[in-house]
């Protein structure tokens, strides 16, 4: 048997090596399951009035949610296909957080980790089961904008958000590319 040349062995030994991972790295390299991202205030696209509403139209509106959280409305169409796996379907969504406020999480209930992540803020390419946001400023009557939305598995869901502020909860319904009761 000839024996290789050590340069050749060595990138031949990385090749494989990169070949084997990356099926791991499909599975686990942008998934939901379990990913936190921490907000910065340097990441928000803009300052607005404080509830926003958004829409003068109320089934367009964006909904308050404990004090201090204007969350897109219930029924979001338009959903748009990303053509990669394994978040195959989007919906952008802007997000108002109240200057001032306690922290914001958002999160993916666990049992819908694997057909729904979402982002906001200057996440890249990355996608998460919760987002923490700070309220960052300290006028009352101003919100901070977020630019993101939700990533989706199937073209449609009607899917469950857990709001928490501080210590206090509440599950906000979106239906995403269909209309939920």
């Amino acid at each position: 048997m000839r024996c290789m040349p050590r340069a050749r062995a060595v990138a031949l030994f990385g090749f494989l090596a990169a070949v084997l991972a990356m099926p791991a790295a499909w599975a686990g390299g942008n998934r939901a399951p379990g990913r936190v991202r921490n907000l910065t205030c340097g990441e928000t696209i803009g300052v607005t009035r404080f509830p926003y509403l958004g829409n003068s139209r109320p089934q367009y509106q964006s909904r308050l949610v404990l004090g201090a959280a204007s969350v897109p409305p219930a029924y979001l169409a338009q959903v748009v296909a990303t053509h990669d796996q394994p978040w195959r379907y989007w919906r952008k969504a802007g997000l108002v957080i109240r200057s001032g406020s306690e922290r914001v999480t958002l999160s993916v209930p666990k049992e819908w980790r694997n057909r729904a992540a979402i982002v906001w803020g200057n996440g890249g390419d990355s996608v998460f089961s919760s987002v923490r946001i700070s309220g960052c400023g300290s006028n009352p009557h101003s919100g901070n904008a977020y630019a993101g939305g939700f990533y989706l598995r199937s073209p449609s869901a009607c899917l469950p958000l857990i709001v928490r502020v501080g210590t206090r909860t509440q599950i906000v319904r979106f239906g995403i590319g269909r209309r939920c009761p």
